[in-house]
Parts: C-alpha cells; sequence; structure tokens
C-alpha cells in the first residue's frame, strides 16, 4: 500500500525532550518504519519548521519525510499551529491528486483537520490518532489550557467524521464514544518500544555507591509531575533523582520550567540530591534507565506514557500515576506501582517500600520486560495498524458495492 502518515507539528526529524516534541514523535517515526518494513510506501506529511529543510527527505528504507509549507518556515508552539491548517490541507490536496495514497492515518487533532480537508473531495480513507483529547486536557488543566478554543468542538466532529479511530488506550475509548464515537469503528492499538534498544541487558550510567537512584525522563512541562517527584524525594532518603528532558543542558539555566523544578528542590532541601541533565539522545536513554532503582512517571494526565514501556523493556521497576495509558500498560503489583497523581506523600511512600526491597524490584522488572515484548514491541503495533486499515480500505469497498446495487 502507499501510506501517508499526517503529523503536522510532531516529526520524525525532530530532537527529542523539546516542549511539542516527545511520544508522538517517536510514535510515528516507528510506526513508518514498522509499516515500511512490511513492505509499504509511507510518506510522513509535517510542517517546514526551517527554512533550509528539503521539500523531500529519506528517513528510513522505505519512508519518506514530506515538508509541507503551511505558515512561517519556523518553529511555533502547536497551539498556535490551527491557522495554517488550511494551507496544509491545500499542499497535501496537491500532493495526493498526484500520488494518491491508498489510506491516510492523521496523528494528533490538527493532523486530523488538514487530512479530511484534503482527502475528502479524492474520496482517501482518513484513520486517526488523536495522541490526546482536549477535553482531557482541559479538565485537568483548566484555565492553564493553552489549546484554541474550539478544539473541542473540532474533536468531536472528526471523531464522527473519519473512518476509523485508533485509540492508544482503554481510557480513550470511553471518552471518545462520549464525543459521540462510534465505538465499531475505534480500535484500541498502543504505542510501542524499540526491543532492540531498548532491553535489560546494556550499559549503565555510573552510580554513587550506597545512593538509591530514581530517574524520570520526558518533556518539562508541569503537567508531567516531575515537581511531584521532587517534592516526594524529601521523604525519600539516601536517594537522588536524575531528571532528563527539556532543553539542552546549556540552556536550562534559562529554561522557566527548569528553574521552576530546581525551586521545587531548594525549597524542599534536596537540591543537592537532584540533576537536571537537559535533552538526551534516545540511544542515551536506554544506560540512564538501566542504572536505576526505579523509572518514575507520575504525569497529572497521559494519553499513553511510552517511558514506562520503555522502562519495562529495560528490566526496570516503573511507578506511574494511575491515569490513562499506563493504567493499561503497567500492572500494579505486576510490571510496577499505581500510585495517585498530584500526591507525592503517596509516590514518596510507595518509593521508600520499593526501595527497601531488592527482591521486589526484580521481580517487577522481570515481570515488565516480559509484557513490553509480548505487547509492546513496534513490529505487533504495526501489524494492528495494518489491520485497521484493511477494515477501513474493504469497508469503503464493500459500501461501493452496495451502493452501486442500490443504483
Amino acid at each position: 500500500m502507499r501510506i501517508s502518515l499526517v503529523s503536522e507539528h510532531a516529526s520524525p526529524l525532530a530532537t527529542l525532550g523539546g516542549v511539542d516534541a516527545g511520544g508522538q514523535n517517536v510514535h510515528v517515526a516507528e510506526l513508518a518504519r514498522g509499516l515500511a518494513r512490511r513492505g509499504h510506501e509511507v510518506v510522513v506529511h509535517t510542517r517546514r519548521d526551517d527554512v533550509g529543510l528539503p521539500a523531500y527527505t529519506s528517513f528510513a528504507p522505505g519512508v519518506t519525510v514530506h515538508h509541507v509549507d503551511a505558515g512561517p518556515p519556523e518553529a511555533v508552539p502547536k497551539d498556535e499551529l490551527l491557522p495554517y491548517m488550511e494551507g496544509f490541507a491545500e499542499q497535501l490536496k496537491v500532493e495526493w491528486r498526484s500520488a494518491s495514497p491508498d489510506v491516510v492515518h492523521g496523528h494528533f487533532w490538527m493532523s486530523a483537520v488538514a487530512s479530511l480537508a484534503a482527502a475528502r473531495p479524492l474520496a482517501i480513507p482518513v484513520v486517526q490518532t488523536f495522541h490526546a483529547l482536549g477535553i482531557v486536557k482541559r479538565r485537568h488543566q483548566g484555565a492553564a489550557d493553552t489549546s484554541p478554543r474550539a478544539r473541542l468542538r473540532i474533536e468531536r466532529t472528526i471523531a464522527t467524521g473519519v473512518d476509523r479511530i485508533l485509540a492508544t488506550c482503554t481510557d480513550e475509548v470511553f471518552e471518545l464514544v462520549r464525543m459521540g464515537a462510534d465505538r465499531r469503528r475505534i480500535s484500541v492499538v498502543p504505542c510501542g518500544v524499540d526491543l532492540g534498544v531498548f532491553t535489560p541487558d546494556g550499559p549503565a550510567w555510573d552510580r554513587t555507591p550506597g545512593v538509591g537512584r530514581i530517574v524520570t525522563v520526558g518533556r518539562l512541562v508541569e503537567r508531567k509531575g516531575v515537581g511531584n517527584v521532587i517534592a516526594a524525594l524529601a521523604s525519600v532518603p539516601n536517594t537522588e533523582l536524575i531528571v532528563a528532558g527539556g532543553p539542552e543542558w546549556s540552556a536550562l539555566d534559562t529554561d522557566a520550567e527548569a528553574q521552576r523544578l530546581l525551586e521545587i528542590a531548594r525549597s524542599a532541601g534536596v537540591s543537592k540530591r537532584v540533576t537536571l541533565t537537559g535533552r538526551l539522545s534516545r540511544d542515551e536513554v536506554p544506560a540512564l534507565i538501566r542504572s536505576a532503582d526505579a523509572v518514575v512517571s507520575v504525569p497529572w494526565y497521559e494519553p499513553f506514557g511510552i517511558v514506562p514501556v520503555e522502562a519495562m523493556a529495560c528490566g526496570v521497576p516503573i511507578v506511574v500515576s494511575a491515569v490513562g495509558g499506563m493504567i493499561d500498560t503497567v500492572v500494579d503489583g505486576v510490571t510496577g506501582m499505581h500510585v495517585p497523581a498530584r500526591d507525592p506523600a503517596a509516590l514518596a511512600s510507595t518509593l521508600r517500600g520499593l526501595l527497601d526491597r531488592p527482591s521486589l524490584r526484580k521481580r517487577l522488572g522481570r515481570s515488565g520486560t516480559t509484557r513490553a515484548q509480548d505487547r509492546y514491541g513496534w513490529d505487533g503495533v504495526a501489524a494492528s495498524t495494518l489491520d485497521a486499515y484493511g477494515h477501513v480500505i474493504s469497508g469503503r469497498h464493500t459500501d461501493a458495492i452496495v451502493a452501486g446495487v442500490s443504483r
């Protein structure tokens, strides 16, 4: 098949760790590779955010990245991109008129805006992965939500207008049905992990003998809950916290969220036990994870959460807030531990119990590796995604036959 993945703000070529570069970038990149390994031709359409980028560039065997001219060719916060989606759609329409894909797969709600506008006039089926829902974001962030005001209304239209939705977890299915989506047109296809990179065996960062280590990995934005981890550290003695993510290390001094986190550490009296590394390359992350006694991921909400699966694949126990996709991926007491979101006291209690029991950590780590390998490899994710494409294409074919008969 010819497959078009549309990811308006999250390029597979982006450096991870910035405010708008995270799990979606990984998902799109690895899904594209997985689809191509199965013999399909994949084009990823993403917005040009640098004037020096070529229109087309090879990303992997069978995968091309198309930089679409829509808005200024510079970095723009994703919550400000909606006005440029009409232009994005026009460029896609030109592209698809000359080389029509068999299926379009939008990633994030604004990608669906462009995908539907371009694909519908050409009768191309559209599949959608939201990655995050505005209604959930608004529920948890309230007035701090910077999404466009029209997002919730537009997402409801998308949910009822695409041919199929690929939800990343069961919790998302319930939200989508409440928004009006047809349950029969929803498949659950999780995000995945590179099982060749995230493994229990391999190099690990050095440790200070006799000192425990917990690790967080991800974007430095308040909702990720890193501030709660730092606050909890005050009640977890003889343990250090490594925080990976955000801008380059040299830019942490001018990053507002990094400075907020360091102030929390100072106020909690743990500044000497907290290290911010700044942005790490993907190749550096497994070694950091392997060095940890536990990885912690306690966002206020999380549509899926790739880091917990990466930790499990590395054989390291994971402590997560019991929200969103992490309820699916992390089995409480089996592959990791669940805690309430925004509850440093509960987190501290769980971490103390985990750090004091090496045998429990070992058991959770082994079970996590097994679960990651069985359920979250990218080849399996690609296969499930292709099954969903097949349902859409065969359904379209059946509808066309029925329409022809009725005429």
